[in-house]
């Protein structure tokens, strides 16, 4: 019958030789609870394999980006009989590529080329910084490209005429603002889809599903933001088109801007008396508009406004008739006075006429309720 060689023991020394970590390290776990105890002989402590299987496990969790108190309860679990190599799956799955892009290399001389023919150490360090090049160890004059698709952006914009300094730090912004969206988008999935494997140990059956929702889950996110972009792509570059092809007319056509806010035009039926009228835009002050807003609603602002306005003008024609004048004021003026003066403003037609609000016809928080540049 051959013998079986004697278990290996070693000193806490040769233990921090063999798994590469140190001597504080092993005693640090110890006191953790992570790694069992040593056997005790006499005044030594003896370790063996099971104390070095344990080092190199934590140190692989380690690397996958696990804390020391995740660890433990993961070697918790195993040591309880879970199957850990289900955990581990699920780790690599979320620990794999989420997106199908290859990385790709590039020499310099390509790099340079890609960015108009010349060469800035600075632009290089800065790409290296945000991750955008790697440099190759060794290779000088060679770059990994870990997303060739952000690098081809970066070129495009340079060759349109976007300074390079300029480009990084749109990155930046950008990138801050997507992780933002990205830990909401794990808050969100962590909550309704997730939280039931997160409340204990998995067995190797539940680490198993988590990975296949994960595998589900991983293309919604790009998915997502895709659509949302497109769409709010779509709706800015509209108003930023309609803004500046309206600073671009000549400065006699241009409406004022301060202190006045454009009424939409009223969609009512042409009187029959002029079929040839037809709606036009005014401008009026936007606290009189925010007023009018307050007092009839959004919707029938303009409404009133016109309504305000005709009235108006039919009492400043009766006015002229009574004076005697000849001829009735223009519908679209003012008309003469009466002979007694300016006539007054209707009853409602002019803001601040309202009990207990302000000369704007506001109160404080009715002032808040308006678009800040008073469109209705």
């Amino acid at each position: 019958m051959t013998e079986q060689p004697p278990p290996a023991e070693y000193r806490i020394e040769d233990l921090a030789h063999l798994s590469g970590a140190t001597v504080r390290t092993i005693r640090a776990y110890q006191d953790r609870g992570l790694l069992p105890r040593p056997e005790r002989r006499g005044r030594a402590n003896v370790y063996g394999e099971p104390h070095l299987t344990r080092l190199r496990q934590i140190a692989g969790l380690l690397d996958r980006g696990y804390t020391l108190a995740s660890i433990k309860e993961l070697l918790q679990a195993w040591d309880a009989g879970l199957d850990l190599g289900g955990v581990l799956g699920l780790v690599a799955e979320i620990d794999g590529p989420w997106t199908d892009e290859e990385p790709s290399r590039l020499s310099r001389t390509e790099l340079d080329a890609a960015f108009g023919g010349t060469s800035d150490e600075t632009a290089i360090a800065e790409a290296v910084a945000l991750g955008v090049l790697e440099r190759v160890p060794g290779r000088d004059d060679e770059f990994l490209v870990p997303s060739p698709q952000e690098l081809a952006v970066a070129a495009e914009l340079h060759s349109a005429g976007v300074p390079l300094r300029a480009i990084s730090g749109h990155l930046r912004e950008v990138r801050g603002q997507v992780e933002h969206i990205a830990a909401r988008f794990l808050d969100f999935t962590t909550e309704h889809v997730f939280q039931p494997f997160l409340d204990h140990p998995p067995t190797g059956a539940e680490a198993a599903e988590a990975a296949a929702l994960v595998r589900r889950l991983r293309p919604l996110a790009q998915q997502t933001i895709d659509a949302e972009l497109a769409r709010a792509m779509r709706t800015l570059a509209t108003r930023y088109l309609r803004h500046h092809l309206s600073d671009a007319r000549p400065a006699e056509t241009r409406k004022p801007t301060e202190g006045v806010a454009a009424v939409e035009p009223v969609s009512a039926p042409r009187p029959e008396t002029d079929p040839a009228a037809v709606c036009e835009e005014v401008l009026l002050p936007a606290d009189a508009v925010r007023a009018v807003r307050a007092l009839v609603g959004p919707e029938n602002a303009a409404a009133f406004i016109a309504a305000a306005a005709h009235r108006e003008v039919q009492a400043r024609r009766m006015d002229t008739l009574a004076a005697g004048g000849s001829r009735p004021a223009p519908s679209g003026g003012t008309g003469p006075a009466s002979a007694g003066g300016r006539r007054p403003a209707p009853a409602g037609a002019a803001a601040g006429t309202a009990g207990g609000r302000r000369a704007d016809g506001l109160s404080a928080e009715e002032d808040d309720q308006g678009h800040p540049d008073g469109r209705p």
